[in-house]
């Protein structure tokens, strides 16, 4: 086949539209993850249908995205990055109108799944794309602000979510994507199609695909299950865990031994991709915890309402984005090993600040960490991102990028169920050790027997909860201390990691 000549290079104006583009896509792709999740009473109470049936429009995305994000690499190899990610991009502004159009439960989860086999491909390939339109020297820049829409708009989503389900309509969590996808679209069309990369026919894997779809599928459907029907108490629960783990063992073993996989699993054998996907994994599942926990405590203890919540940990987005130019001019001139122990020990050190919370700290106390997280973010997330893809061949940059991007999604997911479960544990622990020590309010306090109970019982609930809170955060600060031992697994770069190799 003969070789195609480079397109021109983008320059000012059209680079910074075509970055932007890519970047917009991958934020509105992410936000669409967390937008829902509060909306969630909204859409049961308007579709006439219990919260948990509502709880559906949130797993058929996720489930739908986990599927076809790892496939990534086999669609950017058979069709072409642009064109999978043109695609991908006009049938997320599709099926976004279609939910929002939606008139009964049914029909929103349908169109929500084929809403998330669309968006699945587009956060890898924005990743690879960025790679290729942006300039040797540039690239390292264009990743951070890449990674950064991974970092804010899961934050952003329950701030979006609750505002517009509460002043507007929830079909509004949908339509707002409209605008967006339209600007990516567009720009995309005008100056990143030219940058196509070369394309291979290759039969399809349909053996790899089913299982694929079945383990992939039960597998997240567990996690965001479980909770609700008490984990492994549940037979339904425990049916999904045995096809889950059967279904990635057969799985694994036909794709290593498939001539043409759907998911090319040799981007693991540089030790360097392995190393900093289990870094970012972890790291992502401790940030993510957070992200999590927070709004929960803020809103169920504190008396804080949705917006406010988001309001609260917003601010993690205002040094991250200021950070992050900073941070990617630094990739290629340091040990990129020692920036990112940096980041991922900086978010400790944040994580560790939250495990002496207290119920009756004030909004200061609550968003000074989520303000000083963000210095971290960009050298943990950018560096772990360059290492990755830094340590792959050329041809192997989609793939590496498509299964980047589903470990991190997966470490989101397991963080979503494990950090909850544990919270409502912890707390139920908390409130039996708590209540053993209360005594009851003396005579004359102005109120009633059955009153007193009430006020104590709010008492030891609020102060068992954010005993709870503080013991979430002791595990998210472990977490965080290992993932920035782990990384010294990896190779020693040569002189930072150069992403040139991947352009």
């Amino acid at each position: 086949m003969a070789s195609t000549p480079e397109p021109a290079a983008l320059k000012g104006r059209q680079l910074a539209l075509a970055g932007l583009a890519l970047a917009l896509a991958n934020f509105v792709v992410v936000l669409d993850i967390t937008i829902a999740n509060v909306s969630v009473p909204h859409i049961a109470g308007s579709l006439a249908v219990s919260p948990t049936q509502g709880t559906w429009v949130i797993t058929s995305y996720s489930v739908a995205e986990a599927i076809c994000v790892p496939l990534s690499g086999w669609l950017a190899a058979r069709f072409g990055a642009v064109r999978v990610f043109l695609t991908a991009i006009m049938g997320f502004a599709l099926f976004s109108l279609l939910c929002g159009l939606s008139r009964s439960l049914e029909a929103l989860i349908v169109f929500r799944i084929f809403q998330g086999l669309s968006g699945g491909p587009i956060m890898p390939m924005s990743q690879t794309l960025m790679v290729r339109v942006f300039p040797k020297e540039k690239v390292g820049m264009a990743l951070g602000l890449w990674s950064m829409t991974v970092v804010v708009a899961p934050i952003l989503g329950p701030i979006f979510g609750g505002s517009i389900s509460d002043n507007w309509s929830w079909h509004w969590i949908f339509f707002i994507n409209l605008p967006v996808v339209t600007f990516c679209a567009f720009f995309a069309l005008r100056y990143v199609a030219r940058f196509e990369t070369p394309t291979v026919r290759r039969p399809i894997d349909y053996v790899g695909l089913a299982l694929l779809i079945v383990w992939v599928s039960a597998l997240q459907i567990m996690l965001d299950e479980g909770r609700n029907a008490d984990w492994f108490a549940s037979p339904f629960i425990c049916g999904l865990a045995v096809i889950a783990v059967i279904g990635f063992a057969a799985f694994l073993i036909w794709e290593l031994t498939e001539r043409n996989p759907v998911v090319d699993f040799s981007v693991f054998a540089s030790r360097g991709y392995s190393v900093a996907v289990v870094v970012q994994s972890m790291t992502y599942a401790a940030f993510f915890s957070g992200i999590v926990i927070i709004p929960l405590f803020l809103q169920t203890n504190l008396g804080y309402t949705a917006t406010y919540a988001g309001y609260a940990t917003a601010f993690v987005g205002v040094l991250a984005v200021l950070m992050s130019p900073i941070a990617a001019g630094m990739i290629g001139r340091y040990d990129v090993r020692r920036l990112i122990t940096f980041g991922v020990l900086w978010l400790g050190a944040m994580s560790l600040m939250r495990t002496g919370w207290v119920s009756q700290m004030g909004f200061f106390t609550i968003s000074l960490p989520q303000f000083l997280q963000g210095l971290g973010m960009p050298f943990f997330f950018i560096g772990t991102t360059s290492l990755a893809l830094g340590s792959v061949r050329p041809d192997q940059t989609a793939s590496a990028a498509g299964l980047q991007n589903f470990a991190r999604t997966l470490a989101g997911a397991f963080a979503t169920s494990l950090s909850t479960t544990m919270w409502e544990r912890e707390a139920k622990f908390a409130h039996e050790d708590l209540a053993g020590l209360v005594r009851p309010l003396p005579p004359g306090s102005g109120l009633t027997v059955e009153q007193g109970r009430m006020v104590l019982e709010r008492f030891v609930q609020t102060e068992s909860v954010t005993l709870a809170t503080n013991a979430v955060f002791w595990g998210c600060t472990i977490l965080f201390a290992v993932a920035a031992a782990l990384v010294w697994l990896a190779p020693r770069p040569r002189s930072g990691v150069d992403l040139s190799a991947a352009h």
